[in-house]
């Protein structure tokens, strides 16, 4: 079994799951609003099974799950369904479901991001660090200004021993966040230029 280190968390989330908050079919594949769409007529008293599943997710209604599940079986916004159905199977400790929700949205969008970063975070809570790895490496090729991937990847490439690359790491980690939040970041620097010296 394997052993987890804790680290003292600042206030960017670590390990932490990273739902999808908005409905991504009215953006491009570039997560932007196409500008140039005819404009519609939004009905604010109806939402899609999604958005109803998604509220439902926020307020921590227990059948959120079974929303998300409807609106797979709807084919409204099925990856972004799968995965915040991913996460919360995750916090339910039912990984193996979590990977399964994970991958299918995957299936439906190689390049989701949310989904990328959700699954490296499964892998790196049940210890298998080179899928972690693999999947922070690949969300950060989707969204590399995203922070969390960075220290995330640091915490998993020193957890795999890849000191130099998780020295790196921490430092764009710290290229990406305000200068209050690089305290947690420094101490492991500094602990892991320790090790290598």
């Amino acid at each position: 079994m394997a052993k987890v280190i804790q680290f003292p968390l600042p206030n960017p989330e670590k390990f932490g799951f990273k739902p999808v908050r908005k409905n991504r079919k009215e953006t491009n594949k570039h997560g932007q609003l196409n500008l140039f769409a005819g404009a519609k007529v939004i009905n604010l008293n109806k939402l899609s099974l999604f958005e109803q599943a998604l509220l439902q997710d926020e307020l921590h209604d227990t059948k959120a799950a079974e929303a998300y599940q409807k609106a797979i079986e709807a084919g409204d916004s099925i990856a972004d369904a799968y995965c915040n159905l991913g996460i919360l199977e995750s916090e339910q400790k039912n990984h193996s479901k979590a990977i399964d929700c994970f991958t299918k949205c995957l299936k439906e969008d190689p390049r989701h991001f949310e989904a990328h970063y959700n699954l490296a975070n499964v892998y790196a809570e049940i210890g298998n660090i080179p899928l972690a790895k693999i999947h922070y490496q690949i969300s950060i090729e989707i969204e590399p200004t995203f922070p969390n991937s960075h220290f995330n990847l640091g915490l998993t490439l020193a957890m795999n021993k890849e000191i130099e690359a998780a020295i790196r790491s921490l430092i764009n980690y710290q290229n990406l966040v305000a200068e209050e939040d690089h305290a947690q970041a420094e101490e492991l620097i500094t602990s892991l230029s320790r090790s290598i010296h």
